[in-house]
């Protein structure tokens, strides 16, 4: 027998090896493993070589630019009787009616996560393996991402399609979005994102040696998913879209991040984007995460805790600070947290939307959940932030001619609400309010907020009771139509009130931001006591069609102004105005290969035609590749759009079908429908 170890190749085993780590649904033909789980390869051996003996080689694994054993990016490990669960270790198997050897690798718990190399040291003589990529691991209970139960697993790791909620609280919306993170080439693409951040390029040793912690890649994560300090992957637009992409006509992250590695920073974005595009990643790197959306999200911009809208005597607002959007979406990832106590490990939340800097760069988080609802806020990272978006007390004020302020109301209620996401295994909607704070007006959830308020002076909360007014809605509000408000002002003492009543209407973003007025009216009023009176608003399609925003909000505001008594009254209201169905219909049986087609119909709700329109279909297994896009040049009024698409599934297995609609005027108008693709073998029903 030779004393000679000679190979003549290495079989990776990536199939067995991708099956048994849950990374078979990875389109790139290459090992990838999750780490603090065992793998096998097969070495074979050329006829007469010496055979490989446990305590007779070893083996070298190294990531990163400049591997290093003092950072844990380069590890020498023997071949061992047997592995252990705890660190990098190997034992092997001779098949004894050949030269075949089969290794069993054991990654450890705690390692970086990355590309590695794989090299057999056999008395000094070294034989490069391969390659493999190593990610995190919620199946393995030694890693810092461990999450018990496998249908969460199934949700917040493997799912690639999902629901981000939009709209408000009184209108929540669900959208489907493709994730993705399993198509071809978009793991490489998260690790460069790992690669292109500033740490890394400053300290690339420190940084790839970090990256074994969960923590460390979700804030740098949150720094990179936006582009606003570094060449990061998405910019933030909130009014002009020129030159770029409509924040609302994305309906996937896969376009997304494969502009970016070809090309850069990709213009547009917005916060279910940003969101969005954080899942995907955190999810191909193996770090569970779901997509979280806060509704009436207030973004404290001076950190007291405290939303303060000024007016002056007129109503207008005089507010250039803090607000109160709409809704507002972000991340939350499973790990546990040994920096802050075993109390708060679990839901981490993080935002990748450039809002406020933190440690001067624009990242946000991860904060625990448990730090928020306790009002721990000192706990990092940026739990005060977070605490006053689902928390913050709502004050308005009047500035007088004399310069002082005099609040006209206040409210303890109005941020915070329905906080959201998907139901595991299903399409539901999934209230995790009581995640992020106690039962608003609750005992303990004021307990909480004067805590966080540290030695802040709270005002008085309350409302005046002699007046009250609310401002009521129309039914089947649908984008194109005419409809009718109105608002009730209620007179509640025992005298008659008099005051001037104005009734807005301004176009308006989901981050609060306002646009051009498409409706007004206003009428001095006398109410005698225990009666109201009704000040009517009409919105028509001719006046609010060119100022509405895609988001296709309406925000009524109305005001009460008794400049005598400096008695001032406030209510408003945001109309998320309906969208147009988009019918998907499957022409046929969906199945591996086989080209289906599939009828596409919207009818046009305006009264005036549409141009430059377009349905984009996606779906992980179902469209490879680049979405389809049908192009139609014009849709007349009130008249139907249809087109026919032929895809052709490569993966048999339930999945989405994502449709989104598009034209000139009527923009991001989404659906989808569940698809079940039947392998060659699979019986028809």
């Amino acid at each position: 027998m030779s004393q000679v170890l000679a190979i003549e190749c290495c079989d990776l085993n990536i199939d067995g090896n991708k099956s048994s780590h849950h990374t078979d649904l990875f389109a790139d033909q290459r090992l990838i493993v999750r780490r603090g789980q065992n793998f096998t390869i097969f070495v074979h051996l050329r006829p007469g070589s010496k055979t490989l003996k446990a305590h007779d080689a070893g083996f070298i694994v190294h990531t990163g630019r400049l591997p290093k054993r003092e950072s844990d990016t380069k590890v020498s490990f023997p071949l061992s009787d047997s592995t252990v669960d705890t660190e990098w270790s190997a034992s092997a198997t001779h098949d004894p009616a050949g030269n075949k050897v089969s290794v069993t690798i054991m990654s450890s718990p705690n390692a970086p996560i990355g590309l590695y190399s794989l090299t057999l040291d056999h008395h000094g003589q070294k034989t490069t393996l391969g390659q493999f990529t190593l990610l995190f691991n919620a199946w393995c209970p030694n890693d810092a991402v461990y999450m018990h139960g496998e249908s969460k697993r199934q949700e917040y790791v493997l799912a690639q399609h999902g629901q981000i909620y939009r709209g408000t609280h009184k209108r929540i919306k669900g959208t489907p979005w493709n994730f993705g993170q399993f198509e071809a080439g978009i793991l490489d693409i998260c690790l460069k994102i790992l690669d292109d951040n500033p740490k890394f390029v400053t300290d690339a040793d420190q940084d790839c040696s970090a990256r074994k912690n969960p923590i460390y890649v979700t804030r740098v994560l949150s720094a990179m998913i936006n582009s606003n300090d570094d060449n990061g992957v998405l910019v933030g637009e909130w009014h002009d879209f020129s030159g770029g992409v409509h924040p609302g006509r994305w309906v996937g992250t896969g376009d997304i991040l494969l502009q970016w590695a070809e090309s850069g920073p990709v213009r547009f974005g917005q916060c279910w984007v940003f969101a969005a595009v954080g899942c995907t990643v955190s999810r191909a790197l193996g770090i569970p995460c779901r997509v979280v959306t806060n509704f009436g999200s207030a973004h404290d911009s001076n950190a007291n805790l405290i939303i303060e809208n000024f007016y002056n005597e007129d109503g207008e607002s005089l507010s250039d600070g803090d607000s109160v959007w709409n809704f507002h979406v972000w991340v939350d990832s499973w790990m546990t947290r040994p920096d802050l106590g075993k109390e708060f490990d679990g839901w981490q939340t993080s935002d990748p939307t450039p809002q406020e800097k933190s440690d001067d760069v624009y990242c946000c988080g991860p904060a625990a959940l448990r730090a928020i609802k306790e009002g721990e806020l000192t706990k990092k990272y940026d739990a005060p932030f977070i605490f006053a978006e689902v928390n913050a007390d709502v004050v308005d004020l009047v500035r007088l001619s004399n310069g002082e302020f005099v609040k006209f109301r206040g409210s303890t209620k109005s941020v915070g609400r329905f906080i959201s996401t998907k139901a595991v295994g299903s399409d539901e909607r999934h209230d995790i309010t009581d995640e992020y704070k106690y039962p608003e007006g609750s005992k303990e959830e004021r307990e909480v907020y004067e805590k966080a308020q540290h030695h802040n002076k709270l005002q008085q909360r309350g409302e005046e009771p002699g007046l009250h007014l609310k401002i009521k809605l129309a039914e089947n509000m649908i984008v194109g139509s005419d409809f009718e408000v109105y608002a009730i002002l209620t007179n509640n003492c025992m005298v008659t009130k008099k005051c001037t009543l104005l009734f807005f209407a301004k176009s308006v973003g989901y981050n609060g931001g306002r646009g051009g007025s498409c409706g007004f009216a206003s009428d001095r009023v006398e109410v005698p006591a225990g009666e109201e009176r009704r000040l009517y608003l009409k919105l028509e399609y001719a006046t609010y069609g060119s100022v509405i925003t895609s988001d296709r909000l309406i925000q009524l505001s109305a005001i009460t102004i008794d400049k005598q008594n400096s008695d001032y009254h406030k209510a408003e209201k945001t109309i998320v105005l309906d969208e147009p169905p988009v019918e998907i219909k499957l022409l046929g049986e969906a199945k591996v290969k086989r080209a289906v087609s599939v009828r596409l119909t919207m009818r046009n709700p305006l009264p005036e035609a549409l141009y430059d329109c377009s349905f984009t279909i996606v779906g992980a297994g179902l469209v490879d590749g680049k979405p389809i896009i049908i192009k139609i040049r014009r849709v007349g009024p009130r008249r139907e759009a249809a087109a026919t698409a032929v895809f052709t599934p490569t993966k048999a297995g339930s999945s989405v079908l994502l449709v989104s609609f598009d034209s000139n005027k009527l923009k991001n108008i989404k659906s989808s429908i569940s698809v079940v693709v039947k392998g060659d073998n699979m019986p028809h029903i």
